[in-house]
């Protein structure tokens, strides 16, 4: 049972980053000036803001998609804990107190994909390191 447990859980944060890239992919240029205005007042410069808002939709998109299928899961767990730890920052830069919580969630769903990965099932995984 925990196998099953473990798949609705890796199945809903691989969901939630495959909604996240598949519906910004298609707005991309507002998606990024959205996100460059956001933090027109952070302390973070323009120069690393416009490539990380262009490649953000397309991060989302390869993570949610090698969780729904489970491949390279602990992998993309990783990559997706950090991914939220950048996101979680630059929320914090701008004051943006309200999405804070959501990152926090996601951030723990992948602290969860990571560390009971032993319990993978219905993944296209050949190991459970």
């Amino acid at each position: 049972m925990k196998s099953v447990s473990y798949f609705m859980v890796r199945l809903g944060i691989g969901i939630s980053m495959l909604g996240h890239g598949l519906v910004r992919i298609p707005k991309l240029k507002a998606f990024s000036e959205g996100m460059i205005n956001n933090f027109q007042d952070s302390l973070l410069p323009e120069f690393l803001l416009i490539p990380f808002s262009y490649a953000l939709p397309f991060v989302e998109l390869l993570l949610g998609v090698l969780l729904v299928i489970g491949w390279q899961t602990k992998r993309a767990a990783i990559v997706g804990g950090f991914l939220m730890l950048a996101l979680i920052t630059g929320t914090s830069l701008i004051e943006n107190w309200s999405a804070l919580p959501s990152q926090m969630i996601h951030l723990l769903f992948f602290v969860v994909v990571y560390e009971f990965n032993k319990a993978n099932a219905f993944a296209l995984d050949t190991s459970k390191e």
